[in-house]
């Protein structure tokens, strides 16, 4: 999931604790988290439109998806997980080979919210750890 840091952080989930995560208007999205975001998946919180933008922790889903006031839109509820060491650029993600088919590091991929596959997710986390 990405978010720019200006408007929610990953400092900004920690401090809360949890939060609904709406305001998606994308039909893609939604239908990732709608359909795909189960309760207790991990989520990577990713840091957009920063310098750099990267991956800066881990939120869980809280809540699977159900409807926001504004049809036909969906949202779900996460919950602050852990705040990475070490910050994961994105040029460090598209530097991984490993991580080539990881959707954020293609070429004009904007969605806010974006499948990961769990190899990617945990190479991101042992990353994100520093190890």
């Amino acid at each position: 999931m990405k978010s720019e840091p200006s408007t929610y952080s990953i400092d900004d989930l920690k401090r809360d604790g949890s939060t609904s995560w709406e305001g998606v208007r994308n039909y893609q999205a939604r239908n990732f988290m709608r359909d795909s975001m189960k309760k207790g998946d991990g989520v990577l919180f990713y840091h957009s439109n920063a310098e750099p933008s990267g991956a800066a922790g881990v939120a869980r889903v809280r809540k699977e998806g159900y409807p926001e006031k504004t049809a036909p839109w969906c949202m779900v509820d996460v919950e602050f997980a852990e705040k990475f060491q070490r910050f994961v650029s994105l040029d460090e993600l598209k530097s991984k080979k490993e991580l080539a088919g990881m959707m954020v590091t293609r070429r004009g991929s904007r969605l806010s919210v974006q499948p990961v596959q769990k190899a990617h997710f945990e190479i991101v986390l042992k990353m994100g750890r520093g190890k």
